[in-house]
């Protein structure tokens, strides 16, 4: 009697097989990494990444793709800076709008049935714009608050690993044990099916957009707490790194088919990527490198994967 190991438990092991593997390369050549300070420093920028990527991955529930992410977070980071820093009410007024505009975007994009990267790429031009009017030059301050939580130091283990463990908690709780995150999986596996059900695919895609602008939101909140100030382009990479760590994390383009743990340990892979070589003082070029290298090798064995799916389903 064979033992057959569930497909979608080893396409989660990916992930986690290719962080782990980077964590032994980095320990084997930087062994004072092995520490409180040396992990901090490691997975310093992570948790924005995280939350950026999880954002990205709502998205990519409902066969969309955003690629607005960046801007948007940029955006968020910069209203941090500014109104949340100097008038929180106000600034957290102008976040909540944000959100709506989002979940606005996401209705459009439904009732219209307009291409997903088209709108949001329009977008990134609205958010990057906005942005630049308000800080036309990088600067503001993190409000107190925001830096005090980033840079708070719980015991054993780094302030970014533990939010890494809540974001992945909580996002995969409410995308695969509430009603709304079985609906928003439903819509992206077979839209006609739900409205044949009697549910609403344009609430699934408001809500889906809604949930990504509040993590992009963190994301840029957290990311102001990291640095301490904020410019119009701090999160452009963003859009693609959160894309990389949703497809990292076992995430497809299509289906409704995605995984957050598994988006957060491919986030988590991606900013250990970008530390480790931050770490060793290698051009920020070859750091783009390396990430989109960790990426191909990850898809080489994600078609393997699907191979052996095939096989299974067949068999």
């Amino acid at each position: 009697m064979s033992l057959r190991i569930p497909v979608d438990t080893i396409r989660l092991a990916v992930p986690v097989l290719a962080l782990s593997a980077l964590l032994i390369a980095v320990f084997w050549l930087q062994p004072r990494a092995m520490s409180y300070l040396g992990l901090n420093l490691l997975f310093n920028l992570a948790v924005p990444i995280a939350l950026a990527t999880v954002a990205q991955m709502f998205i990519l529930a409902v066969n969309d793709l955003d690629l607005s992410m960046g801007a948007f977070v940029s955006f968020a980071a910069c209203v941090t800076a500014t109104f949340l820093h100097s008038s929180p009410l106000l600034g957290a007024l102008i976040l909540a709008a944000a959100v709506a505009v989002y979940a606005a975007m996401g209705a459009i994009i439904h009732l219209r049935n307009l291409p997903s990267i088209v709108v949001t790429l329009g977008m990134s031009f609205v958010w990057t714009g906005i942005a630049v009017l308000l800080l036309p030059a990088p600067g503001g301050a993190a409000p107190a608050w925001v830096r005090s939580l980033m840079t708070a130091k719980p015991p054993l283990v780094p302030m970014a690993i533990v939010a890494s463990v809540v974001i992945a908690l909580v996002t995969h709780l409410i995308l695969m044990r509430t009603s709304l995150g079985v609906l928003i999986r439903a819509v992206g596996g077979n839209q006609q099916s739900v409205a044949r059900a009697g549910w609403s695919p344009l609430l699934a895609k408001a809500a889906a957009y809604a949930l990504a602008g509040t993590f992009a939101v963190l994301a840029g909140i957290a990311l102001v707490g990291l640095t301490t100030s904020a410019d119009a382009n701090i999160a452009l990479r963003y859009t693609l790194l959160s894309i990389a760590g949703v497809i990292l994390g076992g995430g497809e383009f299509v289906g409704g088919r995605v995984s957050p743990v598994g988006a957060v340990i491919g986030a988590l892979t991606l900013a250990l990527a970008g530390s480790f070589l931050s770490f060793l003082r290698i051009s920020p070029d070859w750091q783009i490198g390396a990430q989109g290298a960790i990426l191909v090798i990850v898809l080489a064995l994600r078609l393997f994967l699907n191979k052996l799916e095939r096989q299974e389903r067949g068999g």
